[in-house]
């Protein structure tokens, strides 16, 4: 990989982990538009989306390990709630790596484009009703139905190739009335170990969709290197940051990565030399050189 895509997927995982860090989510939702952006797709079936996708997986152990060390220096981490999530997400993130590698990448990404956009319009709707932060008696708890959210949450995904946080931290939010900084600090205690697994699983079904894991390490490696910087700065930013103005910057940043995610990239398309893992300029559109004739 040349220096100046290092230097730009660093800039990108920086990016991914300060919003990470500050939203409690894998920073797929700022990796994966700015690798489509950049890369491109080689064709209409955008395979290459399945690359991206285990690429991002393998940063959001990074973003999500070194973000939840704030959040446990912060004591926000509730112990009581991972025990339960975590071994349910462990398992339904490899049924949602299994069920996208079912499809083609546009599919996968058209997902994640209609999926937040919904989850910007109803955060937005949430911050400007200034709802209160639940009291200790208000919370909500049982087996039951944390055991549901890590289900929907480690399904959601690994279909979509992101650390889940972006389901997980809402639906405490809603259903067990779990504070935000809570619900935040939660999560990301959970998805480094789960990120692990469906990473790993999804790394090991490239091949399925003609790509190569190799690839996905070489584009996860730099990324990697800026969200270490990023995770502890958007961690240390949930604590600092007015509960409002959270909900409104997270949503502001989700929003303008879906818009950009599905409009038509204006970059040629690239693609990944298996032999070299380099990225090279594709060349799907050049005309075939003339044939001489005997």
């Amino acid at each position: 990989m040349e220096l100046l895509h290092i230097l730009i997927a660093s800039l990108i995982g920086l990016s991914a982990g300060v919003v990470g860090g500050l939203a409690g989510i894998g920073g797929s939702i700022i990796m994966l538009p700015a690798l489509a952006l950049i890369y491109g797709y080689s064709g209409p079936d955008k395979n290459e989306h399945h690359l991206y996708m285990a690429a991002a997986m393998l940063v959001n152990v990074v973003v999500a390990y070194f973000s939840s060390r704030e959040h446990a220096k912060a004591k926000a981490v509730r112990r009581d709630l991972v025990k339960v999530i975590l071994p349910v997400m462990a398992v339904t993130i490899l049924l949602g790596v299994f069920a996208s590698n079912q499809f083609e990448g546009r599919i996968a990404k058209a997902g994640l484009v209609i999926f937040l956009l919904c989850y910007c319009a109803a955060n937005l709707v949430s911050a400007a009703r200034r709802r209160e932060e639940p009291k200790p008696d208000q919370q909500r708890g049982g087996n039951l139905l944390l055991g549901c959210i890590g289900a929907i949450t480690g399904f959601m995904a690994g279909f979509l190739g992101i650390g889940g946080g972006i389901v997980m931290v809402p639906l405490l939010q809603i259903f067990a009335r779990i504070p935000i900084r809570q619900a935040i600090a939660s999560s990301t205690a959970i998805m480094w170990v789960t990120a692990i697994i469906g990473s790993a699983f999804k790394l090991s079904t490239l091949a399925e969709h003609q790509q190569h894991w190799i690839d996905a390490v070489v584009l996860a490696a730099p990324m990697g290197l800026g969200a270490v910087f990023g995770a502890r700065i958007g961690a240390i930013l949930t604590h600092k940051l007015k509960l409002p103005f959270l909900k409104v910057a997270i949503s502001v940043l989700l929003g303008a990565a879906a818009i950009r995610m599905a409009l038509p990239s204006s970059r040629p398309a690239a693609k990944f030399d298996t032999e070299t893992h380099d990225v090279l300029p594709d060349r799907h559109d050049e005309p075939a050189l003339p044939v001489p004739e005997p």
